[in-house]
C-alpha cells in the first residue's frame, strides 16, 4: 500500500465515479481501476460497490476513507515541516474557544502575541461546544480548543488547564446569599438562563440540581453574551458561571458574583488536542503560546495557576 493509491481512493469516494475521478486525476480509467483492485488485494477486503450511477465504499471502504485522509494529511504536513525547517513557524492554525468561559477574553491577546512573534501564521478562532467538538478535532477541521471539559472522547486528549467553582450571576438588585456565597437551593429560588443541554456548563448545573433533588427553574436558553448581559441588567433572571467568565464577560457591570456551595460545582476549561496526529509546528508554537498566555491572566488576576 502507498500514499499514490490511497490518494486514488480518496479521490474516487470524493467523485463517486471511477470515471471523474480519473479525468480529476489524468489517470486512464483501467489504470485507476486496477489501482483499487490492488488495494482490496493487499486489504482482503471488497471497498467500492459499482453501479450505473457510480461507486459508493463498502464499510471496510469508508474505514479506509477515513484513516487515509489521516495519513495523506500527515503526509503533506510533514512535506511543510521540512521544507519549512529551520525556519519560522508558518501556516494556518485553528483554534476553538468556548463560549462563556474567560477563554473567550484571550483572543485579542492570542491575535496580537501569534502576529508579534510568528507574523506567518494566520488563525482561525471560533468559538464551539464540546458536544460538537470531536469529529471536528479527529478530522483535522481544528488544530486545537480550549473547552469546558466535558469527558472522555475517543480520538481526543484533553489537558486541564483550569479548575474554577461556579458562581451564581444576578442583578444587583437580587436579594440572595450573604454577599460572598450562595447555596444550590437559595439559587433554585432563582429563574436561571443556560446555554443549550450541549454545553458541557448546563450539564454541570442541571447535574448539581438533580444530585441534590432541587427543580431547575429554567427561563431560556442563551448563547450570545450580549443577550445575556441584557437579560440580567433588566433581573429577568440569573445564570451560573466560573468567577474568571463573569468578569471577563461582564467587566463593567455590577452584578453579583456569589459562589455557589453546600454543594460547590466545579468547572474544567481543558485544552483539547487529538490523540492520533502530531500537531503542525505552526499549531504547537501557538499551543505553547496559549499556555503561557492562561497561565499569566489567572496569575495576575486571580493568584493561582493553572490546574
Amino acid at each position: 500500500m502507498d500514499t499514490r493509491k490511497l490518494a486514488y481512493f480518496v479521490k474516487i469516494v470524493d467523485a463517486g465515479s471511477i470515471t471523474k475521478a480519473a479525468t480529476a486525476l489524468h489517470v486512464a480509467q483501467p489504470a485507476l481501476s486496477q489501482q483499487v483492485s490492488a488495494l482490496e488485494k493487499d486489504l482482503k477486503q471488497r471497498l467500492l460497490i459499482r453501479s450505473k450511477q457510480g461507486v459508493e465504499p463498502t464499510a471496510a471502504g469508508h474505514t479506509l476513507y477515513r484513516h487515509a485522509q489521516s495519513i495523506l494529511r500527515l503526509v503533506e504536513q510533514a512535506r511543510q515541516d521540512v521544507a519549512a525547517s529551520g525556519a519560522a513557524p508558518s501556516g494556518h492554525v485553528s483554534i476553538a474557544i468556548a463560549p462563556y468561559s474567560m477563554a473567550s477574553s484571550l483572543a485579542p491577546r492570542i491575535i496580537r502575541e501569534v502576529g508579534r512573534k510568528y507574523p506567518d501564521i494566520v488563525l482561525h478562532l471560533t468559538e464551539i461546544f464540546g458536544g460538537v467538538l470531536s469529529e471536528s478535532i479527529k478530522n483535522g477541521k481544528l488544530d486545537m480548543a480550549l473547552i469546558y471539559e466535558p469527558g472522555a472522547i475517543r480520538g481526543v486528549r484533553f489537558t486541564t488547564m483550569i479548575v474554577e467553582d461556579l458562581h451564581l450571576v444576578t442583578n444587583p438588585d437580587v436579594q440572595i446569599g450573604d454577599g460572598e456565597t450562595v447555596t444550590l437551593k437559595e439559587a433554585a429560588s432563582l429563574g436561571l438562563f443556560l446555554p443549550e443541554r450541549i454545553h458541557t456548563l448546563r450539564q454541570i448545573v442541571e447535574k448539581g440540581f438533580q444530585d441534590c433533588g432541587l427543580k431547575l427553574k429554567l427561563v431560556g436558553e442563551v448563547e450570545s453574551t450580549p443577550s445575556l448581559l441584557r437579560l440580567i441588567r433588566e433581573n429577568l433572571g440569573a445564570t451560573f458561571l466560573p468567577k474568571s467568565a463573569a468578569d471577563a464577560l461582564f467587566p463593567n457591570e455590577d452584578f453579583k458574583v456569589l459562589r455557589v456551595v453546600e454543594p460547590a460545582l466545579q468547572s474544567k476549561i481543558a485544552l483539547c488536542t487529538p490523540d492520533h496526529e502530531p500537531l503542525s509546528e505552526a499549531a504547537s508554537a501557538v499551543l505553547i503560546l496559549m499556555r503561557e498566555m492562561i497561565q499569566d491572566q489567572l496569575v495576575t488576576q486571580y493568584g493561582t495557576g493553572p490546574a
